[in-house]
Parts: C-alpha cells; sequence; structure tokens
C-alpha cells in the first residue's frame, strides 16, 4: 500500500482565536474580507448542497454562506478548537441549525484521507492554502479533487506575488506575515505555495478571478476540467 510522509506538527491557531478580525483589519483593513465574501451571490446562484471549508476561521464567511442558502450543509475543518467554536457561534448567531454544520478538529490532510468522504458541490479555502507547504497542497489538491461533483467548485483566497514594479514589496510584506504568524503560532511555512500548479494537477481549471490590493489579493474559482 502506498505511504504517505507524516503530517507535521500544526501550529496553534487558539492564541489568535478571538483578536484574528482585529488583528486582520489592522494590517489590511477589510479587503480580506472582501475577497471571501467577492463570489457570495454567484455560489447563491449555483445552490450548492455538500459544502467542505478548510480553516475558515472564525466563520465568517460560511455563516453567511449557509444563512443564503438554506440547502447547503457543511463539513468545517480546522486544527483550532478556539477557531471552530467561534465559527459555530457565529453560524448559530446566524440562525444556522446546527444539524447543517459538522465540526472536524483535525488537519486538512487528514480529513482529505477519510476514505468515506461524501461528493463535494463547494470547496472553500479562504486565506488557508498559503498555510501548506508545496508538497502539502499537491496532495491535498490530489486527494480532495476526486471527491468533487461533476459540478463542483473550489473557492480559493490568497495572497499572490504581482508583477513588477511592486513584486518586491509584496514579497517583503507577504514575509513579514509569515513572521509574525511564526511568533505568534509556531508556523514554519515561509513562503507561499503555487496553488494554481496544485490544483492544475488534480484537473481543475481556474473560471474567475478577481484580483485586489493592487494583486496582491486574489480570490478564484475553480472547476472540474471535465
Amino acid at each position: 500500500m502506498p505511504t504517505h510522509p507524516p503530517i507535521p506538527r500544526q501550529p496553534n491557531f487558539d492564541r489568535i482565536a478571538r483578536p484574528y478580525r482585529v488583528l486582520e483589519h489592522l494590517t489590511l483593513g477589510r479587503a480580506l474580507e472582501r475577497c471571501r465574501f467577492h463570489f457570495l451571490s454567484e455560489l447563491r446562484a449555483k445552490s450548492p448542497r455538500h459544502v467542505l471549508a478548510l480553516g475558515d476561521g472564525d466563520g465568517r464567511f460560511l455563516a453567511r454562506l449557509l444563512n443564503e442558502n438554506p440547502q447547503a450543509r457543511a463539513d468545517a475543518v480546522d486544527t483550532s478548537l478556539a477557531m471552530l467554536t467561534l465559527l459555530r457561534n457565529r453560524c448559530a448567531a446566524n440562525s444556522v441549525p446546527a444539524n447543517r454544520l459538522r465540526l472536524h478538529n483535525t488537519s486538512a490532510l487528514t480529513f482529505a484521507a477519510t476514505p468515506t468522504l461524501p461528493e463535494y458541490d463547494l470547496v472553500v479555502t479562504h486565506f488557508f492554502l498559503d498555510c501548506l507547504t508545496q508538497p502539502e497542497l499537491d496532495r491535498l489538491a490530489a486527494q480532495l479533487a476526486p471527491r468533487l461533483s461533476l459540478n463542483a467548485f473550489w473557492l480559493v483566497s490568497d495572497f499572490r506575488i504581482p508583477p513588477a514594479p511592486l513584486a518586491w514589496p509584496a514579497k517583503l510584506f507577504v514575509q513579514l506575515l509569515y513572521l509574525a504568524f511564526r511568533v505568534l503560532t509556531g508556523m514554519r511555512v515561509s513562503s507561499l505555495p503555487d496553488h494554481h500548479a496544485a490544483l492544475t494537477r488534480a484537473g481543475l481549471v481556474r473560471t474567475s478571478q478577481q484580483l485586489s490590493c493592487a494583486g496582491l489579493l486574489t480570490t478564484e474559482l475553480w472547476s472540474r476540467s471535465s
């Protein structure tokens, strides 16, 4: 049987769970939030029923998605129990019934290796893939792509390095963010993985993209190529 490399020790995001929204707004205002919500109306038109949210943080996106799509049910995966608690409470405050949300306090890679996963209509990764190394992202994409339904979408929001002359300022800003997260959470990843390459290798194609903050932020919809 094939073997996989061991999953490294996970960073601890519990300590930044409650101040996360404030820290985010102090860094880039509401720019990250606008990225998360950009495709909400388009997703509402697609009526997703089975949603997988990886590392959704305090649940601002998932609460709105479930509130606006009453037919949807979601699996929320996060290594931080504190983040999952905030997510559950936010969904409850947005009148989302508890039976439409399942919480999984584990890593995305461990969850994706579950042999009995259902088919998903939507995978959500907002500012999560940048917490993975390239091999981890390649592995995650390869594991989850077969679990997507025929008309499924993968929603990605993340940082990117724009072309010159903004490339160097963007690289410095991203490195400072990685340094801050290393100090605050113990996260060892220190560079952006190439999610475009990983998702393409997994058989997905990008169908929509919105750039913001002079190209520093991207939010994208991906779908199966066939």
